[in-house]
């Protein structure tokens, strides 16, 4: 019975390291799937780092951006008094100005877009952040349709409501008929204004997303996959809705 009862318990410990080895090697394999780099893109250089801290996460698989979410331009929200307040007298006001206002906003982003993953509609809130350090949302206000609320967005498309300053039109405190690139999306594809860096004109090859391959002014001659403002006016506006969807990059 003894040199039984201490078989069974050799027999067992292996079981259990075999259990366990082959756990830990799904674990690498899962953690194999997630690209890792050692640096990040080029193009976070161009972001506002008065209002943006921005770093490598998780190994090197994810990008953490943890903004003020306040813009380095101006605009009639930031409310007179404030050196960056624009007399905007067009503008109908929501409730909010920027000195009043919590716009902090933390995103987590693939380092690596997966483009082999679904296509993924947006949401209401934060879709992304632009390099002023300011929120991007989609092409809705409210759960209803922009033009609803389009008088009061300021000079350069953005507005305060609800929670954070935010950018629905093109923005053209630093993106205008251009090519600038214009911020980064939840699925860690990077957007840019109407026109392409590699042929100086407006893309004829875009997806239903708004984006396409090619090289842009960061990529160092390598081609990436990436989004651009879709050179089509909305509504009444008279601009250009810098994102609508769906992601392309889960």
């Amino acid at each position: 019975m003894k040199h039984f009862f201490l078989m069974s318990l050799a027999l067992l410990g292996l079981c259990s390291c075999s259990s366990s080895d082959s756990s830990d090697d799904v674990l690498d394999e899962e953690n194999q799937d997630d690209e890792t780099i050692a640096e990040l893109h080029a193009a976070f250089a161009e972001f506002n780092t008065d209002a943006t801290d921005i770093y490598l996460s998780d190994n090197g698989t994810t990008v953490t951006i943890e903004t003020t979410g306040l813009p380095n331009h101006e605009t009639v929200y930031w409310g007179e008094g404030h050196e960056l307040y624009k007399d905007e007298p067009d503008v109908e006001l929501t409730p909010s100005i920027m000195a009043s206002n919590n716009n902090a906003v933390t995103i987590v982003v693939d380092a690596t877009p997966d483009l082999d993953g679904s296509s993924i509609a947006t949401n209401f809130d934060t879709i992304g952040i632009a390099v002023s350090g300011a929120s991007i949302f989609n092409d809705q206000e409210g759960g209803g349709a922009l033009n609803e609320a389009a008088a009061s967005l300021d000079w350069t498309g953005a507005h305060i409501g609800p929670g954070v300053y935010h950018y629905h039109l093109e923005p053209v405190a630093f993106s205008y008929d251009d090519e600038n690139l214009v911020g980064i999306l939840l699925d860690g594809v990077f957007i840019y204004g109407r026109k392409c860096y590699e042929t100086g004109d407006y893309p004829t090859d875009l997806d239903a997303s708004g984006g396409h391959t090619g090289i842009t002014q960061y990529s160092d001659g390598e081609e990436e996959y990436h989004y651009h403002i879709i050179n089509e006016l909305y509504s009444t506006t008279g601009s250009y809705i810098v994102f609508a969807g769906p992601y392309q990059g889960y």
